[in-house]
């Protein structure tokens, strides 16, 4: 049986008998598997499967008849030899905790686990060398995971006090590609938009925070659940991984009336820091004030109406942005 290499969008018939295989497996598609590597029988039925977005490998699968005969290797194969020729240094796997033995002799190494899920990479030391390479400080220190797409005057608001109830503040720019603005522009944004606070250090999250790319969850096959598994495993990353390193006590959000999901996110946050003596501080949120909103004035063709819903340092980064564009 051969092993073929597909490129986005895979073949309407091909993308037909791989969802099939997908879901006889008990596992869904996310919709962002950048390359495909497809093993086939003599009638070209997909009999084992893997994928990767990003720098993430994903949507393994392999017909019981050939478990233990090694298509499962040979599929994983072609994907790193792939990912090798495209240049990409690093790559993530997230998978049932039933499959840590096996991805681990293949080269994995685990970065955090919960009951549903674990997160690993190619690299040994990985995480520990991203987590050396963050400032350390004494005193109370408190954390804002931050996305910024843009950084408004609530985040403003959110920095500030969280600034004015600890020592030091981490505020880790998530350095995933976001809607509209590029991580190197957010990351300037927010280092701008506070650069007045001086116990503030903006510091990136990598890809280990808050990130669609490293932690999928094509093995839950209920979308709903399949979000609560992806908020434990970042949640459990942060409290026992990155807040003991740092010696952070206390972690910082704005109340979210809009989004379901940011919604549960911080219950859960609720729920699972204190465990670990980390306070979780929720403040209410600018009235009308949201990165959406933002971002739908400028895709509306009215960048000058965002004026007063970003710092002065935003709004100069939104002009920015549009006559690099222009």
């Amino acid at each position: 049986m051969d092993v073929s290499l597909f490129y986005a969008p895979l073949p309407k018939r091909m993308q037909t008998r791989y969802k099939d295989f997908l879901f006889s497996a008990g596992l869904r598609d996310e919709g962002d598997a950048e390359v495909f590597a497809l093993m086939t029988d003599d009638e070209f039925r997909v009999v084992a499967c893997g994928s990767r977005a990003g720098h993430t490998l994903k949507q393994f699968a392999v017909s019981p008849d050939l478990e233990g005969e090694g298509a499962f290797a040979t599929v994983l194969s072609e994907l790193l030899n792939e990912a090798s020729r495209a240049g990409i240094t690093r790559l993530f796997v997230c998978t049932k905790p039933k499959n840590r033995a096996m991805f681990c002799s293949l080269g994995f190494f685990p970065i955090v686990e919960t009951k549903d899920a674990v997160l690993m990479e190619d690299r040994r030391n990985g995480f520990s060398d991203y987590l050396a390479s963050l400032p350390r400080f004494e005193g109370t220190c408190g954390a804002i995971v931050m996305n910024g797409d843009p950084f408004t005057r609530g985040h403003l608001h959110l920095s500030e006090y969280a600034a004015r109830h600890c020592d030091e503040l981490y505020i880790f720019s998530v350095s995933e590609p976001g809607s509209m603005f590029s991580p190197e522009e957010r990351f300037a944004m927010l280092q701008a938009g506070t650069a007045h606070l001086k116990n503030v250090h903006v510091v990136r999250s990598d890809a280990y925070l808050v990130s669609r790319e490293t932690f999928p969850a094509y093995f839950i096959r209920d979308e709903q659940h399949a979000d609560a598994v992806k908020a434990d495993l970042d949640i459990e990353l942060f409290r026992t991984r990155i807040a003991p390193a740092l010696h952070i006590t206390k972690r910082f959000v704005g109340e979210e009336p809009f989004s379901p999901t940011t919604r549960a996110y911080n219950e859960r946050m609720k729920e699972l820091l204190p465990e670990c003596g980390i306070e979780l501080c929720e403040i209410p949120r600018l009235d009308a004030i949201s990165a959406s909103r933002v971002r739908a004035l400028i895709r509306g063709g009215k960048p000058e109406e965002t004026e007063p819903l970003v710092p002065e340092t935003t709004y100069a980064a939104i002009l920015r942005h549009l006559n690099a564009d222009a």
